[in-house]
């Protein structure tokens, strides 16, 4: 008798990428500034996008944009903008690219400042993630009121591509939110986790 597979979120279906991205990193509590970089800029480039396509790029990403490092991005010249722009294994969208520049200048700005972008992200949901307890896809939502002022945070630090649909879906991948459904396996297992912070 074959074990029954484990019950996931209906979202990643069952293309083997996407389960892995789905048990290993969604929903999962992440404090690395520099992962936490990294993530700001897929979910820009995933806008009016699938995320699978952005993970189908993910290596190709990390490889065109030196493995996400802020102090290399904000260097980039119009030459690169232009070496990026025939990348097929990139999504070449040149206001996407252009946002990765000054994104990664901004969140230098920060660095510089004294400011850490962990703490100043995670200050949305009082530095414990949320839990909610989705039942399927009918209570989900796209946006709530801290993705809203994360957006609008983001924005006047000079930020862009991080719309309040982006800033939420960037809290859920992220786990500043457990959007798991209930059902999941990953709900407890993210639950677990963020018990286990202490700040």
């Amino acid at each position: 008798m074959t074990k029954p597979e484990k019950c996931r979120c209906s979202w990643c279906g069952d293309d083997p990428l996407y389960c892995e991205y789905h048990d290993q990193e969604w929903g999962i509590p992440l404090f690395d500034e520099r992962k936490l970089f990294e993530f700001l800029l897929l979910e820009g480039a995933q806008a009016g996008l699938s995320w699978i396509t952005v993970l189908r790029k993910r290596e190709n990403y990390r490889k065109a944009f030196d493995n996400f490092d802020p102090e290399k991005i904000a260097r980039y010249t119009p030459a690169k903008i232009e070496k990026l722009m025939q990348n097929d294994g990139i999504i070449r969208n040149r206001l996407k690219i252009e946002s990765a520049i000054k994104n990664a200048k901004a969140f230098l700005e920060m660095k510089k400042n004294g400011e850490s972008f962990s703490d100043f992200v995670w200050g949305f949901v009082n530095h414990k993630p949320i839990q909610n307890t989705l039942r399927g896809m009918k209570d989900a939502v796209a946006s709530t009121p801290q993705s809203d002022a994360m957006s609008k945070a983001l924005r006047k630090k000079g930020f862009n591509f991080v719309g309040t649909t982006i800033c939420y879906a960037y809290m859920q991948a992220c786990g500043m939110v457990n959007d798991h459904f209930a059902d999941c396996h990953r709900h407890k297992e993210c639950l677990a986790l963020a018990k286990q912070i202490v700040r």
